[in-house]
């Protein structure tokens, strides 16, 4: 019988970045990241992914209609905006002055808070 991983995964992307859609439809589109979906590795964007949901008038809401969301987009389709120079960067994760992991932008090399 196999060990099932209960291990998170590590991404490179958190709630409040800055990023850029890199494929699909959306692409090009920059957005603030609202959620992170780890066990499917997706992530809600603003104003990207946007699907139209149809509600039922409910005792709660009793007009109904239809609703404009954001889906979540697979954090592959994601790169992060480096917040110091605007540009996109790859991640990394290295120890700071304080012998803790933290991200870094690839490009600049500076932190990432």
């Amino acid at each position: 019988m196999q060990k099932k991983n209960t291990k998170q995964p590590k991404l490179h992307i958190k709630k409040g970045d800055t990023v850029k859609v890199i494929a699909g439809d959306d692409k090009g589109k920059e957005g603030k990241v609202l959620d992170v979906i780890l066990d499917k590795r997706r992530a809600v964007v603003e104003g990207v992914n946007i699907h139209t949901k149809h509600e039922k008038p409910s005792a709660g809401k009793p007009e109904g209609g239809i609703k404009k969301v954001e889906a979540p987009i697979h954090v592959s389709n994601l790169m992060l905006v480096d917040p110091a120079s605007g540009k996109t960067t790859r991640v990394g994760r290295k120890l700071n002055d304080k012998s803790k992991l933290q991200r870094y932008s690839k490009k600049t090399g500076e932190f990432i808070k």
